[in-house]
């Protein structure tokens, strides 16, 4: 029963986001509704089960830490990764790390172009072939 409500849910998230993804603004003006409308729920459930400020930040250290969002959220997987990699921040990149790195990208662009025209070339002598073997 639960995992039926749960996907329902799902199919309705997977429908609204596709929809709400084509008016980014919309889509942002709900989502802030929705997150402010969650925090405000929130504030008031530890308002009502009589939590002081300490506690309340006890409560949610130990949660967040426990399901690993607290580093996640305030730093972010993207400063995590570059930290570890041992990256420069883009101020402390040099012009000539930016203009290397963007060369980098170019190549890496064209190559998957040239990927791309291949399997397209692939496909459609697939799909040549098997109209051939058809009739």
């Amino acid at each position: 029963m639960i995992k039926k409500i749960l996907r329902s849910f799902d199919k309705v998230e997977d429908r609204v986001r596709a929809s709400l993804s084509r008016a980014p603004i919309i889509y942002a003006l709900i989502g802030g509704v929705g997150i402010v409308l969650f925090w405000r729920g929130v504030w008031g459930l530890s308002e009502d089960w009589g939590m002081s400020n300490w506690q309340a930040v006890i409560v949610s250290l130990v949660i967040m830490l426990s399901t690993g969002l607290f580093v996640s959220f305030f730093i972010g997987d993207h400063f995590i990764i570059a930290g570890l990699k041992g990256e420069k921040k883009i101020i402390e990149k040099t012009k000539e790390e930016i203009l290397s790195e963007q060369s980098d990208i170019r190549q890496v662009l064209t190559r998957l172009e040239i990927l791309e025209k291949k399997i397209d070339t692939l496909v459609q002598t697939t799909d040549t072939e098997d109209i051939s073997e058809s009739v």
